[in-house]
């Protein structure tokens, strides 16, 4: 992947959106500090479903236990925490598997929910910008081997 400039980085946060396929995660990482905006890595590489996604939100920003499971209430947690942010907020979503039949409408909507949280940022005074790196299908699971938890951990 070719470096992309300070400048090319940051008129793609002028945006609200950053093009995972042009700007390395570190790069944008790298940006948003610079420009003053909470930072957050959201990893979904092992999401298989939207509750799983907005799980992996919730953890990677240390949302409180009742927040809701649906798309609506990412909306509101994602309005609230940009509220509370000096500048704004940048979320980096990694690895979502937007090629999984599963997940391709969810991905759109997540999508769809982060571009509304640009607006609401944009009309109240603060930056929400966000990048989506799409990843393909899932991997098909192996003949008698367990998947991997989501936690990560491996069960005995």
């Amino acid at each position: 992947m070719a470096r992309m400039s300070q400048a090319q980085i940051s008129k793609m946060f002028a945006r609200g959106v950053v093009d995972a396929q042009a700007v390395s995660e570190q790069d944008a990482l790298t940006a948003a500090a610079e420009a003053g905006l909470a930072a957050f890595v959201v990893d979904c590489d092992r999401a298989r479903s939207r509750s799983a996604v907005l799980r992996a939100v919730v953890k990677s920003i240390d949302y409180p236990e009742f927040f809701g499971g649906n798309l609506d209430a990412l909306y509101d947690c994602l309005c609230d925490t940009l509220g509370d942010q000096k500048t704004g907020l940048f979320l980096w979503f990694r690895h979502l598997h937007s090629g999984d039949p599963a997940l391709a409408e969810d991905a759109q909507a997540i999508r769809a929910v982060c571009d509304d949280v640009v607006e609401f940022g944009q009309n109240n005074e603060r930056v929400f910008v966000y990048a989506i790196q799409h990843a393909g299908a899932h991997p098909a699971p192996e003949p008698g081997v367990d998947p991997t938890p989501y936690s990560g951990r491996e069960e005995n």
